[in-house]
C-alpha cells in the first residue's frame, strides 16, 4: 500500500464516530486512494476530546468500526496516532511496532527460518534465530548496514512520526505542535550528522547529498516482505531514475525546489492571497519546516508544494511508477522502513541543505550570543573505565515475533539481532561563577570528528553540521565553583528501554512517568526531548535548536570562536 502526500486543500469535517465510515464510502475513490483518506478521518476524528469521540467508549466503538475495513498498517497507525493524543488515554503504552510489525524489520529469510525451526522444536519451547543481514561487500554500503537497518533507530523514525503527523490540524484538534516545522528539520539534521560521523568512522567520505532529480539512482534491496499483503518490498535497481506519477511529475519536484529557494533567498514566504510573511531569526526555521515537509501548517501548499513527502513517494516508486506491474512501494515509503535505505541519507541531506541556505542569511552568533557572563567553564572530563575513552560494543538483543505471526505453539519464537552500544559513562564539569547570584543555565553537549575519512583536519565551518547533540540539561550555578556532574543514561536524547509486549500485559511500566527538571511541573513523556520535544507543551528550549552550531561560523578554529563559558575536550571512541 502506498501511503501518498495528503491532500491539504481537503475540508475534513467534524463527524460522531458512526457517520465516519458512511461519509468516507459517499465521498472516496476507494480504488485511487487505496483508504488514505479514512486514515486521515479516523486519526483525525478518533483523537479529538470533545468531538467526534468525547468519551473512551466512544474512541473504542470508533476504533472497533475502522478495524473491519482498514488494513492492520492504516489501523495501526491512525489508533497508534490516537492514543499518544488522546487526553483519557495518558498513561497507556504502545506496543513496540517491532512486535507488533516485525515483517518491517526482519528480512523475510530469517521469518522463514524461524518458521522452519519451530517444526523442530516442541511446542512449549523457545524458538531462537540470528537474523540475516543483507547484501555483502561488493556494495560499499554494505559497511554501514549495522546502522541504517537498527531496530531501534527505525523504531525511533516511525515514532516520531506519530508524534508529529504531517496530517495534525491545529484548527480542528485545538492543539498546537510547538515548534513542529523546526523540529522536523532538526530531528533529520540530527540523523544526518550521525550517519556522516558512522561514514568517517568506517573510512568512508560523507555522503553525497541527492541534488539531481534526473539522476540515475542507486540500488537498494531490503530484502523485507509486507505481512499486509504478503508482496515485498521492492528492491530499486542501481540505475533507475525518478519518474512522473499521476499526481506529481518530477519537474512538479523542480518547480517547488526552486520556489523555495527563491524565498529563502527574498527573506519572505507568500500565502495564497499574496500576503508576505517574513523568515525572522525567530520563526523563519519554523516556518520553512512546515512549507518543506510539507504539512497542513504550510503557509501556501499549492504554491509551495509538498517537497519532502513526494520525494520519499517518488524515490519509492521509482521502480513501478505507473503502477502497470502492480508491485510494493520500495522501503522509503514507509516511516519504519525508510531509514535503511542509503538514499534516505542523501535525500535528507539535501533537503538540510535547503535548511542552510536559509541558515546562511542569518547572521553569525556574535560573543554576546554565544557569552554567559561571569560563567567560566574551568574543566570538562568524561570518566567510564578510562578517563576521556569510550568503548562502544555490538550488544545482543531479542525480538519476540510470536505476536504478529501464527505459529500454533505455546512457546515463543523470537530473534536475535545486534544494535551498538557503549559503556556508561559520566561527564564532570567544573564551572566558576564569579557573580554574587545563583545563574541557572543550560549546558549543551556536543560531539563532532576532528578527521575527514582521509585523516584530514576538518575546518570547524565544516565540522558545525557534523555535531551530534549529545545532552542538553539546566543546572543552577551558585555563586564561587560549582561541579556539575550528569550519566550518560539521563541524557536529552536517548529512549528508556521500551517495555515489550508482554511486559505491559502483565502490567510492567503502566507507573512510568517522566519530567523535564528545567522546563515545567509535568507527567508527560519527555523522553528524547531535544529530538521529540515535550509532547503538547512548549518545546524545552528558547534558543534555536542545534544553537550554537545551527549558523555559519566564520572562526577557524576552535579556540578562536570559542568564550569563557565553552570547552572542547578531545575523546576517544574505541570499537571492540
Amino acid at each position: 500500500m502506498t501511503l501518498r502526500p495528503h491532500d491539504h486543500s481537503a475540508n475534513i469535517e467534524i463527524f460522531q464516530p458512526r457517520e465516519i465510515l458512511e461519509y468516507f464510502f459517499s465521498k472516496c475513490d476507494t480504488e485511487k486512494y487505496n483508504g488514505l483518506h479514512l486514515y486521515f478521518l479516523c486519526a483525525f476524528n478518533a483523537y479529538c476530546d470533545k468531538k467526534a469521540a468525547p468519551t473512551f467508549e466512544e474512541f473504542l466503538d470508533l476504533c472497533h468500526q475502522c478495524r473491519d475495513y482498514v488494513n492492520e498498517g492504516l489501523f495501526a497507525y491512525s489508533v497508534s496516532v490516537a492514543i499518544l493524543h488522546r487526553k483519557d488515554c495518558r498513561g497507556v503504552n504502545l506496543p513496540p511496532v517491532q512486535e507488533i510489525f516485525p515483517d518491517k524489520f526482519v528480512p523475510v529469510e530469517t521469518l522463514y527460518e524461524a518458521y522452519k525451526a519451530t517444526q523442530l522444536h516442541k511446542e512449549h519451547e523457545d524458538v531462537i534465530i540470528d537474523i540475516q543481514k543483507t547484501g555483502n561487500i561488493m556494495d560499499p554500503e554494505y559497511n554501514l548496514a549495522y546502522y541504517r537497518e537498527d531496530v531501534g533507530i527505525n523504531a525511533h523514525h516511525w515514532h516520531w512520526h506519530l508524534v508529529y503527523p504531517a496530517t495534525w490540524r491545529p484548527e480542528v484538534i485545538g492543539s498546537i505542535k510547538d515548534r513542529k516545522g523546526e523540529l522536523f528539520f532538526y530531528m533529520h539534521q540530527q540523523m544526518c550528522a550521525r550517519y556522516d560521523c558512522e561514514r568517517l568512522s568506517n573510512h568512508m567520505p560523507q555522503m553525497i547529498p541527492f541534488h539531481n532529480f534526473r539522476e540515475p539512482l542507486e540500488g537498494y534491496s531490503a530484502h523485507l516482505s509486507s505481512n499486509i499483503n504478503g508482496l515485498p518490498y521492492s528492491s530499486r535497481n542501481s540505475g533507475r531514475k525518478l519518474a512522473d506519477l499521476e499526481d506529481c511529475a518530477v519537474q512538479d519536484m523542480e518547480r517547488w525546489r526552486e520556489r523555495i529557494l527563491q524565498s529563502i533567498n527574498l527573506g519572505v514566504v507568500v500565502d495564497p492571497n499574496g500576503h508576505e510573511t517574513v523568515l525572522d531569526e525567530t520563526h523563519g526555521i519554523n516556518i520553512l519546516g512546515n512549507i518543506i515537509e510539507s504539512s497542513y501548517d504550510s503557509v501556501n501548499v499549492p504554491f509551495y508544494g509538498s517537497l519532502h513527502n513526494w520525494g520519499h513517494v517518488l524515490i519509492a516508486a521509482a521502480h513501478d511508477p505507473d503502477g502497470r506491474y502492480k508491485l510494493n512501494p520500495g522501503v522509503m515509503d514507509d516511516t519504519a522502513t525508510a531509514l535503511r535505505d542509503p538514499i534516505f541519507y542523501r535525500w535528507h541531506r539535501f533537503i538540510d541543505d535547503l535548511f542552510q541556505e536559509y541558515k546562511k542569511t542569518l547572521p553569525p552568533y556574535t560573543k554576546n550570543d554565544l557569552g554567559f557572563g561571569n560563567v567560566f567553564v574551568k574543566s570538562l572530563s568524561v570518566n567510564a573505565e578510562n578517563p576521556n575513552t569510550i568503548k562502544t560494543f555490538f550488544k545482543d538483543d531479542l525480538l519476540d515475533v510470536s505476536h504478529a505471526f501464527y505459529f500454533g505453539r505455546t512457546g515463543s519464537v523470537k530473534v536475535r539481532y545486534q544494535h551498538l552500544d557503549h559503556e556508561l559513562f559520566t561527564y564532570k564539569f567544573v564551572v566558576e561563577n564569579t557573580g554574587t547570584k545563583t545563574r541557572h543555565a543550560k549546558v549543551r553537549i556536543y560531539l563532532g570528528p576532528k578527521n575527514d575519512h582521509l585523516g584530514n583536519p576538518i575546518k570547524l565551518a565544516n565540522i558545525r553540521r557534523l555535531m551530534i547533540e549529545l545532552d542538553n540539561f539546566h543546572v543552577e550555578l551558585k555563586p564561587g565553583t560549582n561541579t556539575v556532574e550528569r550519566r550518560s543514561i539521563d541524557s536529552s536524547v536517548t529512549l528508556s528501554k521500551q517495555k515489550t509486549l508482554k511486559e505491559l500485559l502483565k502490567g510492567k511500566g503502566t507507573d512510568r512517568s517522566d519530567t523535564v527538571n528545567d522546563h515545567g511541573r509535568t507527567n508527560e513523556c519527555v523522553d528524547a526531548v531535544s529530538y521529540c520535544g515535550a509532547k503538547d507543551q512548549l518545546y524545552p528550549d528558547k534558543r534555536a535548536m542545534g544553537f550554537p552550531f545551527d549558523r555559519e561560523i566564520v572562526a577557524n578554529d576552535f579556540n578562536e570562536w570559542r568564550q569563557p563559558n565553552m570547552i572542547s575536550v578531545p575523546i576517544t571512541i574505541v570499537h571492540s
